[in-house]
């Protein structure tokens, strides 16, 4: 009988020896390599958890701090390494998303 948990594993290796986690590691190297895109990223995903803090405490960020931050991601956006590591991001997301699906689907006779 297989162990659930070590099929798991293996689509966790799987995961991480993807293309799509291949290319965020890639991204996130470049921007390693650049201290003024990485300072840029990390002020920026500083500021976006403490938002993200805030909302799940239960308080809503006023609607200025919300546009504040929505801008400082078209800025940095505009940075080639940024904009290729969040769609490297993006894609990975949606991978880690069906696999999500595909997991629920399977189960959802046990509901019906």
């Amino acid at each position: 009988m297989t162990n659930v948990y070590d099929r798991a594993h293996e689509l966790a290796r799987a995961l991480q020896d993807s293309a799509e986690s291949k290319a965020v590691e890639q991204a996130m190297k470049a921007i390693d390599s650049d201290p003024e895109s990485k300072r840029m990223l990390d002020d920026f995903r500083q500021r976006q958890g403490e938002l993200q803090q805030m909302m799940m405490s239960g308080a809503m960020p006023d609607q200025a701090e919300m546009e504040k931050l929505e801008q400082t991601y078209q800025v940095i956006s505009m940075n080639t390494s940024i904009a290729q590591l969040f769609e490297a991001e993006r894609l990975l997301a949606q991978v880690i998303q069906d696999v999500n699906k595909i997991v629920t689907d399977s189960l959802s006779h046990l509901y019906q």
